[in-house]
């Protein structure tokens, strides 16, 4: 892979939301950044987008979902009308819920109208009250925003039959505020302590007080992944997080974010980045300091 074709960019840190439209030019090389982005796709016959190895061919009022740290890039597309919605991984990590819905739909990255006409007719009525609200120039526009974009992920997550229709009925329905309630203790503890003794599933369904196959049933339906790859994902955080300190090693990266051994680090880092953690740093952080 040639990362010299990659460019990172950082979020303005002091903001939870931005958006753009306008831009001339049909095409944007590939990227990365540390926040999520939306793209409501504008007119014409083509438009073109890619989002880490997948290429799709799209047409006026799709949404494009880009989740935080993914490649990607816009090929061939009328950025003039399409509209850019991007919003800051900490305002995510914020609240439960957004990151749930976030972990859920990590692996969607296009909402086509013509697969799900009601539910895309709805967010775009989401993103034009974002656009009006972010261009007012009111003071409080961010605050807006961000209630609008909290809808835009409600609505989103009130479909999420139309996208995974083999979930088992208790995806259906909400579980109650308890239940609830230990999943986030859980969830909470595993982020604070990634490198306790033992976070295997049995202690954790032993902390939240039930039992390992309804702890299992109930993390799969509430984040959308199982146990052992939301575990990854949480440690990978972290790793990326703690590679931007140059002088900490690569072995010690490893061993603060959980990972038992260098190899299971550089395989898990490499399936979900597509590049080993050595490369990582040098393309995410020696390429900022240029």
């Amino acid at each position: 892979m040639d990362f010299s074709k990659y460019e990172t960019y950082e979020f303005d840190n002091s903001s939870a939301f931005n958006m753009a439209t306008g831009y001339k030019e049909r095409s944007y090389k590939m990227h990365w950044h540390s926040y999520g982005e939306i793209i409501l796709v504008g007119p014409g016959d083509t438009n073109i987008f890619k989002v880490n190895q997948d290429t799709y061919h799209l047409v006026e009022d799709d949404f494009v979902l880009v989740w935080p740290m993914e490649s990607h890039a816009i090929i061939d597309a009328d950025r003039e009308n399409s509209l850019i919605i991007q919003f800051s991984n900490a305002f995510v990590n914020s609240l439960f819920d957004l990151q749930r819905i976030m972990h859920f739909y990590r692996n969607l990255h296009v909402l086509c109208i013509n697969n799900h006409p009601d539910l895309v007719r709805e967010l775009k009525v989401i993103a034009m009250q974002m656009k009006e609200a972010f261009f007012s120039g009111q003071a409080n526009r961010e605050l807006k925003c961000c209630m609008l974009l909290m809808e835009f992920m409600r609505v989103l997550d009130e479909h999420k039959e139309e996208f995974v229709p083999e979930l088992s009925e208790d995806a259906h329905n909400a579980y109650e505020d308890d239940v609830m309630r230990r999943m986030m203790l859980v969830t909470d503890y595993i982020k604070n302590n990634l490198t306790a003794d033992d976070l295997s599933q049995g202690a954790m369904a032993q902390m939240a007080g039930i039992s390992r196959d309804y702890f299992s049933r109930i993390f799969k339906n509430v984040t959308g992944l199982n146990y052992s790859k939301w575990l990854n994902m949480i440690r990978l955080e972290k790793a990326t997080e703690l590679l931007s300190h140059k002088n900490m090693s690569l072995t010690e990266v490893a061993m603060l974010s959980g990972f038992q051994s260098i190899p299971s680090f550089n395989r898990v880092f490499h399936e979900d980045k597509g590049m080993s953690p050595g490369e990582y740093r040098t393309l995410f952080v020696d390429g900022m300091e240029k």
